[in-house]
């Protein structure tokens, strides 16, 4: 079991998985901190998905080749996520997943072909919106079994006390 540490989230930080967006002003004009999306192979779903604690730890990591996926929690709760870079490869580096804390006041988007474990979170439950195609699920899901493939398990290791 391989332990990942999250950093909090960062643009900096985040930029080879994707974007982070937090809010600006009404009114202010288009410019690259908008989240750049990629939903011209498909129609797009804005959803809200209602997801159960299901622990904090992984052994599978997914990818989207078609589109960027958007995430963020509702209700101000904090989250987690593991990434790994996008590649050509049909498996991820395993040693560059990295996890990311992120407040409940911004969301994520994910480039096409980043891999992403989660949202992970210590809540009962948690209402995450979801902004992705209407077929993602179905047509476009590349998952990799990372112990079947590398014999690697990740648990995500956070310390409230830390907070």
């Amino acid at each position: 079991m391989l332990k990942l540490h999250p950093q909090p989230i960062t643009p900096e930080a985040f930029e080879p998985f994707g974007q982070v967006i937090f809010a600006t002003e009404d009114g202010t004009a288009y410019n690259s901190n908008d989240a750049q999306l990629q939903l011209q192979n498909g129609t797009p779903r804005f959803y809200i998905m209602r997801l159960p604690f299901r622990g904090l730890k992984f052994d599978r990591i997914t990818r989207h080749h078609q589109v960027t996926q958007c995430l963020g929690s509702l209700a101000g709760n904090e989250w987690f996520i593991a990434v790994a870079p996008p590649s050509q490869e049909p498996t991820p580096d395993w040693e560059k997943i990295t996890a990311f804390q992120i407040p409940g006041n911004c969301f994520v988007k994910l480039n096409v072909g980043t891999w992403h474990a989660g949202p992970y979170f210590e809540p009962p439950e948690v209402e995450f919106y979801n902004l992705e195609l209407s077929d993602t699920n179905i047509m476009d899901h590349d998952t990799c079994n990372l112990f079947e493939t590398y014999g690697v398990e990740y648990e995500i290791i956070y310390n409230l006390s830390n907070a």
